[in-house]
């Protein structure tokens, strides 16, 4: 068995309900995953294809989907939340800075966010976000090769429930952007 099929497994083993348990649990079988010998087969390919973006797993009976992504330097994702849904991002190759914000509503009633901070993730490091939670990434030392583990198909809970949010600059300030799709986020 190798350890992507592993990881699969495992977090079949410990899925539940949205839990600080079952986010940790989820959080350390990526951990591990991240431990995998460069030379394992799978792991090989993706290093070799460098695919912008791949699905490595997308569970039929709970949800959560495992994407590949290769990201070259300097690529920056605007601020953007993930609805409903949460989100671990797993580094395993090269550098990714992911900086988080809280939506404000200013005494004109004009929503903005306020940047709280940045945390460069490097390989083998994984970062957490909850529902709500907003942040943009930025590669700063790529190509990178990272993993997004969401606990349900985003581009569905786009489309139909229509609960992401994404963010655009205008005049300093990053400010919601009307509804648009999350190919965007994920191209």
């Amino acid at each position: 068995m190798n350890s992507l099929n592993r990881f699969v497994e495992r977090v079949q083993s410990i899925w539940g309900p949205l839990s600080s348990e079952v986010v940790a649990g989820c959080k350390q079988q990526l951990d591990e995953l991240m431990a995998t010998p460069a030379a394992e087969p799978w792991l090989s390919e993706l290093h070799q294809s460098a695919p912008t973006q791949q699905e490595m797993h997308r569970d039929p009976h709970n949800g959560f989907v495992l994407l590949a992504h290769t990201e070259p330097e300097g690529l920056f994702r605007p601020p953007h939340d993930h609805g409903r849904s949460w989100v671990i991002y797993a580094v395993q190759q090269g550098e990714i800075e992911m900086g988080t914000y809280a939506r404000v509503q200013d005494s004109d009633g004009k929503v903005k966010l306020v940047k709280r901070g940045s945390t460069t993730v490097s390989a083998g490091q994984t970062l957490a976000f909850l529902p709500g939670d907003i942040h943009d990434t930025k590669c700063i030392s790529g190509p990178a090769l990272l993993f997004r583990f969401t606990e349900r198909d985003l581009k569905k809970e786009d489309q139909e429930a229509r609960k992401l949010t994404r963010y655009v600059e205008q005049d300093g300030d990053w400010v919601p952007k009307m509804h648009c799709s999350i190919e965007r986020l994920e191209s």
